[in-house]
């Protein structure tokens, strides 16, 4: 007869930070600091300074602090407990990715959201659970920041990046403002890393009252009684049109330009850690090779954000229906689409984000200076350009991105790119919560093996100064002498 383990009751997060703990002492983590401290004319110098203290962010630097690079500082222009996109601008209802990933626990047992979980509701509530509610997401993060105390300062805002001699300048503002020089920056900047919004330019012009982005802040209760359109078959397209649905919308239509929906998320399918691991070590044509066609096929919606628009009978699937002119017309919109014109009240655009870092005026003195795809790294022999591949960052192995021309930005060398802009070269480890920890892993060896060559001269200063004995002199008697005495008889 099988044998079915007992299952212990739930805990409670005290008991699970008691084991985490003891984990960390086990592991002797966080490692003891080992940077050398530097100051620049009297003031502080950071090693490290985190742009985004969302999941990327936070993983970033409890791998940093973990490593034993402890002068280091996350700022998230959110207050705390809104960053990222889980409760602001992502409008599922649960996450889509399967609960038992391990996300940022960084190979933690006791840090995964499972521990979390379980430690408060029991097993028996974990195998009843399917999907993880992105609310729910959030609080565990919210916790992940508070058990290993990171260092995150919330409401501030970087304003500009610039050269400083050998370091970065990073000029913020709000809770605390002017300026922090560091040595390494890495922006854990999610979906929007390096550009904002991407907006199709039939929309370029049109008062912004008629429509908005997916990731706006929309007053979806406005919406009740209107007629909406919204672009794309996404998953952010669905659970836009499903919100607006649910606030009561008068009519939600759905124009997709491609003739049949995708149905097969294609990358998901050959998910494993040889891809995680491996994808990023292939030659540049494999990963064009591999992004292309997943882009080419496009990921599907999840089935359950699909059946949440489907279901209400005031919503309308378009096919084949790709968009020709948007114009405003009588206190709304008049659609040129290609199954003819359409009127709306109000228009949401699904259309994703851009890599144009030119967007992002605190980049301003970078912009011009990063290297893509298109400069070179990307031959007409991998396939067809594609928007979006072509204008990526050309990144080096620890996420960092690489001068168009070489010498006219160095610091470029010390600035990280972690964030979802870096999937053509990394593939997808530092945006998305199935390979995060294995992206973090990546950037911060990267950073630790530069911090140190950077600081190799007194590392070597300190090995020839380091006279604590081991040896007091007590523990042997030299018997040298006795081999003469006893040569001589």
């Amino acid at each position: 007869m099988k044998h079915t383990p007992t299952l212990p009751a739930p805990a409670g997060l005290a008991a699970l930070e008691a084991q985490l703990a003891q984990d960390l002492e086990f592991l002797e983590l966080p490692a003891k600091p080992w940077v050398p401290t530097r100051t620049e004319n009297g003031v502080p110098v950071r090693d490290v300074v985190v742009i985004g203290a969302g999941m990327c962010g936070l993983a970033a630097t409890a791998k940093l602090v973990l490593t034993g690079i402890t002068n280091v500082v996350a700022y998230d222009a959110a207050p705390a407990g809104l960053e990222g996109p889980w409760v602001t601008f992502a409008r599922m209802q649960t996450l889509r990715s399967p609960k038992t990933l391990h996300g940022p626990s960084l190979g933690l047992p006791h840090l995964t959201f499972r521990a979390w979980y379980t430690a408060q509701w029991g097993t028996d509530a974990w195998q009843a659970l399917d999907k993880i509610p992105r609310g729910q997401w959030m609080d565990y993060l919210v916790w992940y920041r508070k058990v290993l105390a990171l260092p995150v300062r919330n409401s501030v805002r970087i304003t500009g990046v610039a050269p400083s001699g050998d370091l970065i300048a990073v000029d913020v503002e709000g809770a605390e403002t002017g300026r922090v020089l560091t040595r390494h920056l890495v922006l854990a900047t999610g979906r929007s890393g390096l550009g904002g919004f991407a907006v199709p330019d039939f929309l370029k012009g049109i008062d912004r009252a008629y429509w908005a982005h997916s990731a706006d802040d929309i007053d979806f209760d406005a919406l009740k009684g209107k007629r909406v359109a919204v672009i794309g078959a996404g998953a952010s397209s669905m659970d836009n049109a499903a919100t607006a649905l649910e606030a009561g919308a008068g009519s939600v239509d759905m124009l997709i330009r491609r003739k049949e929906m995708p149905r097969i998320n294609k990358l998901t399918g050959i998910g494993s850690q040889g891809v995680v691991l491996g994808i990023h070590e292939l030659p540049d044509a494999w990963k064009w090779k591999f992004f292309d066609y997943t882009a080419s096929t496009q990921t599907p919606p999840p089935r359950s954000s699909t059946l949440r628009v489907s279901r209400h009978s005031n919503a309308r699937f378009f096919l084949d229906c790709g968009i020709l002119a948007v114009k405003e017309d009588a206190g709304g919109l008049l659609i040129e689409t290609t199954q003819g014109p359409m009127h709306y009240n109000f228009l949401i655009a699904a259309t994703g984000f851009s890599n144009d870092f030119s967007d992002r005026p605190e980049f301003a003195a970078l912009a011009p200076h990063i290297r893509t795809w298109s400069d070179g790294r990307y031959s007409a022999e991998m396939g067809p350009p594609r928007a979006g591949m072509s204008d990526a960052p050309d990144l080096g192995p620890a996420f960092e991105f690489r001068e168009r021309i070489p010498g006219s930005c160095p610091m470029l060398a010390h600035i990280h790119c972690f964030n979802d802009a870096a999937m053509l070269t990394h593939g997808k480890v530092s945006g998305d919560i199935p390979a995060v920890s294995a992206g973090a892993d990546r950037l911060v060896r990267g950073i630790a093996s530069s911090l140190f060559a950077e600081d190799v001269e007194t590392h070597f200063a300190n090995l020839m100064a380091y006279d604590t004995p081991e040896l007091l002199g007590d523990e042997w008697v030299d018997s040298t002498p006795l081999l003469q005495k006893e040569a001589a008889l």
